[in-house]
């Protein structure tokens, strides 16, 4: 059997541009085969039962979003919506940190590099290029953005680069960040640096933020959202924040699965940003997600922070002494029924998922166009007791566009996008509760899975466009009478109470919430005309 030898440094002169100049190999643009086998072999992670490679990013196991920087640069002063989000660093802290991170990069034995698209769409996307000192990071960004041709790579020039150093810490004296983590966007430089943090979804969300901030300046909307496509062509969006359903929902076996979480709404119909999937996977299971769950017995997904049965290594997926934030990379194409070109057209359907934890929002209502962007501004999600220390009772989450963590400028900007494409396509839009009928978490029980997909099922079969609906007296919203192979009694969310004024108070009190965020929102005009739209009571 050969020994293991230290590999050879290869010629790297196209990391020139980027001030890289490495002294040991770089491995560049290398297949899932052997990205795993260097992975396996730097004891960056191991295998798994059926060939997943399981890598452990402790101590960060989610993204860490106070210590996420925008470059404070003349083009983006007047764009950014400065802030808790959009936390602003200088020009010259960018450049000390830059410096310190080439030179730790160059200093390595080992490289990975790895080009990319992000966006399906040839009009609208960006070529990306990662660096990198771990291989199994690399096999991330492989699976989760879109994999040039060989033919495309060989004349492949990057208009953005990301600079990835996990184990390098900042000193915020010096580099002028929060903590010694960082991921910071310089949208002049088109340039990130990710440090200080091994958590993969860095890799993936920070592109996210920069497409957030092209595309609306092209008149493209993006969206932090997953879509399906229909036998007949009609397409589907799922907005929603995570434990909503949206991935489980979109991989649904009789529709196909463009995307599970980021998408561009252009002149010719949606695509994704995406060449795969990042799905949680606490508690999935083979019955109730058969296409999640077979990814995960594959060779070439990637699964982050999950715990193995030592003497099987079959993964203990209910099992979160890690994180409950365990994740499935995987390329597109490991789900049987995918969109292979990543592109639909205009959505004939657009539905807001939301996790109600008290209880009181509809499981399904159809929403007019004025309505869409109250609730697509509102981003409305609900944390359930127990799940952080010292929540006792549900907590309303509201999140602008349903991912305000990533969006560049003010919410009312992608809001007014929303708003034209809906009418100009006149896409018909439904709010969808997943969460907690019959009471609030605690007293009432979550939606069954089985009646949630019938709803949807109406709604995206056109089912529901004909029946007749009543109005909701506290929200407003318009239910409708009947739906498809789903009891009556489910559609009534005050009926399911056990006491209709316990419901009438409880659903006061989550309407005064989203009144209450809303305020944030200012007295612009679109502002005002999604306002009119919300809760009533």
């Amino acid at each position: 059997m050969p020994t293991a030898t230290k590999p050879k440094a290869s010629h790297s002169h196209f990391l020139t541009d980027l001030g890289l100049a490495p002294a040991g190999a770089v491995h560049r643009n290398q297949r899932p085969a052997e990205l795993i086998e260097t992975a396996v072999r730097r004891g960056e992670g191991r295998l798994a039962d059926m060939g997943p490679f399981v890598g452990i990013t402790q101590p960060f196991t989610g993204r860490s979003p106070k210590d996420k920087f925008v470059v404070r640069e003349p083009g983006a002063e007047k764009n950014v919506d400065w802030g808790n989000v959009n936390q602003p660093i200088s020009e010259a802290h960018f450049e000390l940190l830059l410096t310190d991170v080439r030179t730790y990069l160059n200093g390595l034995d080992e490289l990975f590099v790895q080009d990319l698209y992000c966006g399906a769409d040839p009009a609208n996307r960006l070529n990306v290029r990662y660096v990198m000192p771990n291989a199994w990071h690399a096999a991330f960004v492989r699976n989760m953005f879109i994999r040039p041709d060989h033919a495309a790579l060989k004349d492949f020039v990057p208009n953005f680069s990301v600079l990835h150093a996990p184990e390098f810490k900042a000193d915020p004296s010096k580099h002028g960040t929060r903590s010694d983590t960082f991921i910071v966007l310089n949208l002049a430089k088109r340039m990130i640096l990710i440090g200080g943090t091994r958590y993969a979804g860095e890799l993936k969300k920070s592109m996210f933020t920069v497409m957030n901030y092209y595309l609306p300046e092209r008149g493209v909307m993006p969206m932090h959202c997953s879509a399906n496509e229909g036998t007949d062509g009609s397409t589907a969006l799922f907005f929603g924040l995570s434990g909503t359903g949206k991935t489980t929902l979109s991989a649904d076996p009789h529709r196909g699965l463009i995307g599970d979480d980021e998408h561009g709404w252009a002149g010719d119909g949606i695509f994704n940003f995406e060449g795969g999937c990042y799905a949680k996977v606490i508690n999935l299971s083979r019955d109730n997600e058969p296409d999640i769950f077979a990814t995960t017995q594959m060779f070439g997904t990637i699964l982050e922070n999950v715990v193995l049965n030592e003497g099987t290594r079959t993964v203990r997926f209910d099992d979160q002494s890690i994180t409950e934030n365990t994740r499935a990379s995987y390329p597109l194409h490991y789900i049987r029924n995918h969109v292979p070109s990543g592109r639909g057209g205009h959505p004939r359907n657009v539905i807001f998922l939301t996790a109600d934890a008290f209880g009181v929002l509809p499981p399904i209502s159809k929403l007019t166009p004025e309505q869409a962007m109250y609730y697509f501004l509102s981003g409305y999600t609900a944390k359930v007791a127990g799940t952080e220390r010292g929540v006792t009772e549900p907590q309303a989450t509201f999140s602008a566009c349903f991912g305000a963590v990533f969006m560049v400028w003010h919410p009312t900007k992608y809001a007014q996008l929303l708003r034209d494409k809906l009418r100009e396509h006149k896409s018909h839009v439904w709010l969808v509760n997943t969460g907690w009928t019959g009471g609030a978490f605690g007293t009432g029980h979550r939606m069954k899975l089985s009646h949630t997909r019938a709803m949807l099922s109406a709604a995206l079969e056109g089912k529901l466009n004909d029946v007749k609906y009543h109005t909701d007296p506290i929200f407003g919203l318009h239910l409708p009478n009947a739906v498809p192979n789903v009891p009556p009694a489910v559609l009534d969310a005050r009926g399911s109470w056990a006491s209709g004024a316990e419901y009438d108070t409880q659903a006061r009190k989550l309407a005064a919430m989203f009144r209450e965020n809303f305020r944030k929102f200012g007295t612009s005009t679109i502002a005002k005309e999604a306002e009119a739209a919300g809760p009533r009571g």
